[in-house]
């Protein structure tokens, strides 16, 4: 039943990615996409892939870094292919591919999950807070068209909640309700449940999460992963700006255009949807429209970008896949016992 359940939700998510693609096009001359996609310069592209990757490379030691201090070692690239597995899996099992990166590392180098986890959990939080921190910047500097772009959105929620208001408040109301029960069964209930073999169990990988949680206040050199945490978000920004040479709809467009664009797309890559298929189309193109771009040429580079980022990562993250599965195979049957039933636990957690 429950492996049921998660095949629907993936069903769900991806017919959810599908339909925005659709809504993404439609309306959509399709000769003059095709047309400035034959026109595209892919050099640019191929510097911003060239970026991209050098940005995955710092990600992936930045991690390194946030495990070193937990007491467990594991070797650059050992972190780095399990890293690229995790954004394969992604592509296909949307939020899984945090889990899996820690299930890869806990096969070839032994280092448990709900260690490797609790460092993704903070990596997770910094990035955060770097985009909300890049999303109030973006707005100071294109006030003038992203209040349009967020007025209108609100807007459209504003009156959906008006026509629904009912319905909503209901539904807040049932799951403040469950939740008030849940504390206080909870409360009832607790002695049982610490002598519950299963209960023990989710304290104590909630522990060893919150060591690979606090294990960035014991980083040897936090210089270091300051300027690595700032490299890959200017990576992450600057490839995009590269991107618009590629195509002479978006050639001339300047950095604080790229910024927006940027956050824009940031925040649909940020959907729970199978790499973002869909929303960051949606979304860039609907960014771009803010500039004067027609939606055809908004959907040019939002496919470019899109689908060039997404084969990098199939080709590095498929290279990650063969070698992480080869050095594996050579590890002792018998670190790998637990494995199965550490790696359930993290997921239902992660959930």
């Amino acid at each position: 039943m429950k492996k049921l359940l998660n095949i629907l939700k993936y069903f769900l998510l991806f017919a959810l990615s599908m339909f925005l693609m659709w809504y993404a096009l439609k309306g959509i001359d399709f000769q003059l996409v095709l047309k400035q996609l034959q026109k595209a310069n892919y050099f640019w592209i191929f510097v911003s892939l060239t970026i991209a990757a050098t940005g995955y490379f710092s990600r992936a030691y930045r991690w390194k870094m946030q495990i070193d201090p937990t007491g467990h070692k594991a070797s650059f690239w050992a972190v780095y292919n399990a890293m690229m597995v995790g954004y394969l899996a992604n592509l296909v099992l949307p939020r899984a591919g945090e889990v899996i990166r820690c299930s890869v590392l806990k096969r070839t180098d032994a280092i448990p999950v709900k260690v490797s986890l609790g460092t993704v959990i903070t990596e997770r939080v910094i990035d955060l807070v770097i985009l909300l921190s890049l999303i109030t910047l973006t707005f100071f500097v294109e006030f003038d068209r992203l209040h349009e772009f967020f007025l209108g959105f609100f807007n459209d929620k504003y009156n959906s909640f008006q026509e629904n208001s009912f319905l909503i408040y209901s539904i807040v109301g049932t799951m403040l309700l469950l939740t008030l029960v849940g504390v206080i069964l909870l409360i009832i209930y607790l002695n049982r449940l610490r002598e519950n073999v299963y209960f023990v169990k989710l304290v104590t990988f909630i522990r060893g999460i919150l060591d690979g949680v606090f294990s960035i206040m014991k980083l040897e050199k936090k210089g270091v992963f300051v300027f690595h945490t700032l490299f890959v978000w200017f990576t992450y920004y600057i490839m995009g700006y590269i991107a618009f040479f590629a195509i002479p709809a978006t050639n001339g467009l300047g950095l604080n255009v790229a910024l927006a664009v940027f956050v824009i797309g940031g925040l649909g890559m940020a959907a729970p949807v199978q790499g973002g298929i869909g929303i960051f189309h949606l979304m860039v193109q609907a960014a771009l429209l803010l500039y004067g771009l027609s939606k055809e040429s908004g959907m040019a580079y939002a496919l470019i970008v899109h689908t060039s980022q997404t084969l990098l990562v199939v080709i590095m993250g498929g290279i990650s896949f063969v070698m992480s599965m080869l050095k594996s195979r050579r590890q002792p049957e018998e670190a790998l016992l637990s494995e199965e039933n550490e790696i359930n636990v993290a997921h239902d957690f992660s959930r």
